[in-house]
């Protein structure tokens, strides 16, 4: 079943809460400025690639219960 939501909604989106976050974290730990877009695509790239297949399948399932939460309050924001 496909359920309707706001087409913006940041309790709603794997990639801010999960993926970016873990991003962030390993790029700030790199303390290094990139001399260009192309080496900062690439160390991105290299650092989806290595990501376990349990790292992408934890973001969805935490997606669940923060749906869950979005369709129990009429769709309105949800805090943690």
């Amino acid at each position: 079943e496909v359920f309707d939501h706001s087409p913006y909604s940041p309790d709603l989106a794997p990639s801010d809460f999960h993926l970016f976050l873990h991003l962030k974290k390993f790029l700030s730990g790199q303390r290094q400025r990139f001399e260009n877009d192309r080496e900062a695509e690439m160390v991105v790239t290299q650092w989806f690639q290595s990501q376990a297949a349990d790292f992408y399948d934890t973001g969805i399932q935490k997606l669940v219960p923060r749906y869950d939460k979005c369709l129990n309050s009429g769709g309105e924001y949800v805090e943690k």
